[in-house]
C-alpha cells in the first residue's frame, strides 16, 4: 500500500498525539480513486488506568469509520469531535474526497450534515459483519481491503461534479487571501448563489464555512508548530476585523485560546 506522506492538519496539538497513537494514511487503490481520498488508520496501546482525549478539527469530507459499536458513515461534522482513548484498540477510517459521496447518498450531502448513517442504509452489508470483517483483520493491509471491499459492493459512475469541487476547494487551499465567498466567486468565475447550491448539493457545509475552517486550520497548523506569528496580524490575514473575534473562534474549535494553544504545544513538543 502506498502511504500518504504529507502533514495532516486536523489533529489538534500533534505533537503530543504522535506520543499516544499511531497514525497512518493509505492511498486507496485505482478504481476507488475517484472517490476516496485516503484511508486513515489509528491505533493504541495505553497502560492500565491511562486515558487520552483527542480532538480532531472538521473537515469538508464524509468519512466512513470502522470503530468497535460506533460504526457508521458521519457526514460533514460543522464542529470539532473529541474521543477518549482508553486501553488498546485501532480504528479504521475512509476519508471520501468531497463531494464524491453525492454518488452513494443520491441526494444533497448536506442532509447527511452532522448525522451519522448505517452502513447498511447505503451499502449491500450488515453493519456488524462489515464492522468485524474490518476490525478482525491480521494487520493495516487487511483493514483497508475488507473496507475496500464493502465500498465496491455499491460503487457508482464518478461524478464529474466531483473534479470541480475539487478545483474550487484547491482554490480556497492555496490562495490564502481568499476570506470572504466573494472573493471565491471572483477567482473561480461561479457566482455567489452557485457556489452555495454547489457547495449545498455536493459538500455538506456553505463556503463560508469551508473557507473560515480552512483559514482556523491553517492558523492552528501554524501555532502547533510553535510559529511566532503576531496574533493580531494573524487575525488580519484570516480575514477577520479584529483579534478578539478570531481568539473566540479559535478558541471554539480548537479548545483553547491561540495563545495558550501555542503554549501548551511546544510544551508538550
Amino acid at each position: 500500500m502506498q502511504t500518504v506522506t504529507s502533514r495532516p492538519k486536523g489533529v489538534v496539538n500533534p505533537a503530543a498525539a504522535e506520543k499516544i497513537f499511531r497514525l497512518e494514511r493509505y492511498l486507496p487503490e485505482p478504481d476507488l480513486a475517484p472517490f476516496i481520498e485516503h484511508f486513515w488508520l489509528v491505533a493504541w496501546q495505553l497502560p492500565d488506568g491511562v486515558t487520552h482525549v483527542q480532538r480532531t478539527l472538521p473537515s469538508p469530507c464524509i468519512h466512513m469509520v470502522f470503530d468497535t459499536g460506533r460504526t457508521a458513515v458521519f457526514g460533514v461534522m460543522t464542529g470539532a469531535f473529541e474521543y477518549t482513548l482508553k486501553g488498546s484498540g485501532r480504528i479504521l477510517g475512509v476519508r471520501f474526497l468531497p463531494g464524491a459521496f453525492r454518488s452513494f447518498l443520491k441526494q444533497p450531502v448536506q442532509s447527511a450534515t452532522d448525522r451519522e448513517l448505517a452502513l447498511s442504509s447505503l451499502f449491500d452489508c450488515d453493519d456488524a459483519e462489515a464492522e468485524r470483517s474490518v476490525l478482525t483483520a491480521d494487520d493495516d493491509a487487511g483493514m483497508v481491503a475488507a473496507a475496500s471491499a464493502i465500498l465496491r459492493r455499491a460503487l457508482p459512475a464518478p461524478d464529474p461534479q466531483t473534479a470541480r469541487i475539487a478545483g474550487i476547494l484547491e482554490a480556497i487551499q492555496r490562495q490564502p487571501d481568499i476570506t470572504q465567498v466573494q472573493q471565491l466567486a471572483t477567482h473561480t468565475g461561479i457566482s455567489v448563489r452557485r457556489l452555495q447550491i454547489l457547495f449545498k448539493e455536493y459538500v455538506g457545509a456553505t463556503p463560508k464555512w469551508v473557507i473560515r475552517r480552512n483559514r482556523l486550520l491553517d492558523a492552528a497548523d501554524q501555532l502547533s508548530h510553535g510559529a511566532e506569528i503576531d496574533l493580531a496580524t494573524l487575525a488580519q490575514a484570516l480575514g477577520y476585523y479584529d483579534q478578539a473575534h478570531f481568539t473566540t473562534d479559535f478558541e471554539k474549535l480548537v479548545g483553547k485560546p491561540p495563545a495558550d494553544y501555542r503554549r501548551s504545544c511546544k510544551e508538550q513538543a
